[in-house]
């Protein structure tokens, strides 16, 4: 089974009200065995409109990855997402 990807790319514009996204994420995270492989660190916009923030995520399958985002753990965390930042929020399965 391949597994998933979820890419975010993000400009936050309110970093309080993030921080509490990031705060209460992880317990969708945990409970899916998410990994993370980028996490906002340094990037080069080399075509097209560049983000501030890129978060590249794996989950095990796209199953998992899709029951993750619904879940209720996740569902409110991603409020206070929504609030503090504006982005692409994408979902890709692996090879």
């Amino acid at each position: 089974m391949p597994k998933a990807y979820w890419i975010a790319r993000v400009d936050v514009h309110d970093q309080e009200t993030y921080k509490k996204y990031v705060e209460a994420n992880g317990a969708a995270f945990a409970k899916y065995k998410a990994k993370f492989l980028a996490r906002g660190g340094k990037s080069e916009v080399l075509e097209a409109p560049g983000r501030a923030r890129n978060v590249v995520i794996e989950f095990a399958s796209m199953e998992d990855a899709l029951a993750c985002y619904h879940s209720p753990e996740y569902t409110a965390a991603k409020v206070f997402r929504q609030q503090a930042s504006t982005g692409e929020f994408i979902l890709v399965e692996g090879l």
